[in-house]
């Protein structure tokens, strides 16, 4: 269908220019109720800046257990790294649940795509998720985390292939990849393969290596990269929170460094590492079109003869029953 000046209306679509948000900030850590709070006012303040795409930090409900060791070591757990174990659980977010309802309220209230980390709960296994959300409050769905980094292996669960979801959005195709899963070559070429142009990283990681990784994969995706991180000082965490910070309560804790990157490899906003901000950046579609002339790494640019990647999306359940009944001697000899 064309409009009047004989564009396509997903020609329309693609040279469209909106404005995104990426959101630093520290969760009121293992307080879900008051977290969720602090996302609706956050997402308001960034809605009231004109973005329409609005990404959170990774784990912001309830809390990155920055330093925490669960009292394990090889061959032992402590009661008192069970306990840590279990508040941690009882802060997370059951999907779907009620957490979930208020984060959909939110998206709905302020008008926005909302992509937002979360801990998952999943009867005893938490997991590290992305949620997506439409601006008319709609649950869009979610992706786990497919390989938690080191001693979050003790906390989090995997996900599997079935939950890494590009979804196709008016402003662009939206999708998440957490943390240090970026450093996942393979993972990353199947978000390309399918389209991603919105690439959300949230993240738990400040290092100046990590901005750089997000400048590479803007470029290599010939996408927008939006990746947030938390800002946390001492006084963010519980006076109680079992790891060795600093007792200065304005020490930084993380230092944030979220940013907001073309396809060519530009910041548009940030690195920033100096506190609390919402980060905006006006988004031109047109740019991801304009990389792709000679650079597109899974069309012109690959070379399916010689490597080629398979990607398995099955969900993997540890048990699964099945409703057949299977049929006594009897009745198989009487279908013989």
């Amino acid at each position: 269908m064309k409009n009047a000046s004989g564009k396509s209306k997903r020609e329309v679509v693609s040279a469209e220019r909106f404005k995104a948000a990426v959101v630093q900030a520290a969760p009121v850590i293992f307080d879900r109720e008051r977290t969720l709070k602090k996302v609706d006012g956050l997402a308001g303040d960034a809605a009231s800046q004109g973005a329409r795409l609005v990404v959170f930090p990774e784990a912001f409900v309830s809390a990155y257990p920055r330093g925490m060791d669960f009292g394990a070591v090889f061959g032992s757990r402590s009661e008192a790294g069970r306990e840590q174990f279990r508040r941690y659980w009882e802060s997370s977010v059951d999907v779907p649940g009620p957490a979930v309802d208020a984060l959909a309220r939110t998206a709905k209230r302020s008008r926005i795509y909302l992509v937002i980390g979360v801990i998952e709960r999943d009867r005893g296994t938490l997991y590290c998720t992305v949620l997506f959300f439409a601006p008319d409050g709609a649950y869009l769905g979610k992706h786990r985390k497919i390989m938690p980094t080191a001693s979050e292996r003790l906390v989090w669960g995997f996900g599997d292939g079935s939950t890494m979801p590009v979804f196709d959005t008016p402003l662009g195709k939206m999708g998440a990849v957490i943390c240090w899963e970026n450093y996942l070559p393979l993972m990353r070429a199947a978000m390309y393969a399918k389209g991603i142009e919105l690439y959300c990283a949230p993240t738990a990681d400040p290092r100046d290596s990590w901005i750089a990784s997000m400048r590479h994969i803007a470029v290599e995706g010939r996408c927008f990269v939006l990746s947030s991180n938390q800002f946390n000082r001492r006084r963010d965490f519980p006076a109680d929170y079992p790891a060795a910070l600093s007792d200065d309560p304005n020490a930084v804790v993380t230092r944030g460094g979220s940013c907001i990157v073309d396809p060519f490899g530009n910041f548009l906003a940030g690195p920033n590492t100096e506190g609390e901000v919402i980060l905006t950046a006006e988004i031109d579609r047109a740019q991801i079109v304009r990389g792709k002339f000679d650079l597109d790494v899974v069309g012109h640019y690959a070379r399916p003869d010689i490597f080629q990647l398979q990607v398995d999306e099955r969900p993997k359940k540890p048990v699964i029953t099945r409703d057949s009944v299977i049929p006594n001697s009897a009745t198989r000899n009487r279908h013989a």
